[in-house]
């Protein structure tokens, strides 16, 4: 077992809790919250078919939009789960923090734009780019293409606007609720210490 698949497996196992997290702030509501490509990275989640139990799974992804398309990478490569799911079924949705649509997702790896749209990608995934190693910024073209050789890149091209129930804030009904009841309780302890 090489040095690159232990890291590799080891940063799956924390993106993996970390996704979660992720998902979870983005159903309370809070996914526009700090999306930004010079902090944190501009961060969408994915939303595509699982291709064995045909469930929906959710991921998260920085992103780019060029041309009204939208841009990710599968930075694990070819083996990434969500890109096998893409796949086998490259209908999707996508969450942003401007929106939710349906859409039609393609692996464009190797276009004639494709150092230039990896570039846009890791530029706006902020730390993530730099915590590989990828400086997109700094690096010339021949240089970022070596780094992310193993890198899919995935264009979206939006199909539907989506409303309604299992979108993003779908969980954002906690928060008045929380506050119904939390606020009597903080209320009262601050009486009764006086």
């Amino acid at each position: 077992m090489n040095q690159k698949s232990i890291t590799d497996r080891q940063l799956k196992q924390v993106f993996r809790y970390l996704n979660r997290a992720m998902i979870l702030s983005w159903r309370l509501g809070l996914g526009g919250w700090g999306n930004r490509a010079d902090i944190s990275g501009q961060i969408m989640v994915l939303t595509q078919t699982g291709r064995k139990s045909s469930r929906r799974r959710r991921t998260p992804v920085n992103y780019t939009i060029q041309n009204g398309d939208i841009y990710c990478v599968a930075g694990f490569g070819a083996g990434s789960d969500w890109y096998r799911n893409i796949s086998s079924n490259p209908q999707v949705e996508i969450w942003l923090p401007h929106g939710w649509w349906a859409g039609v997702a393609e692996d464009v790896t190797g276009c004639p734009e494709h150092i230039y749209l990896m570039r846009q990608v890791m530029i706006a995934s902020g730390f993530a780019a730099r915590s590989a190693g990828i400086y997109p910024l700094t690096m010339s073209d021949e240089e970022l293409k070596q780094v992310t050789a193993d890198y899919r890149l995935v264009r979206i091209r939006r199909t539907l606007a989506r409303t309604g129930p299992g979108g993003p804030g779908d969980l954002a009904w906690i928060w008045p609720l929380t506050t119904f009841f939390l606020l009597p309780l903080a209320l009262y302890s601050l009486v009764r210490r006086r």
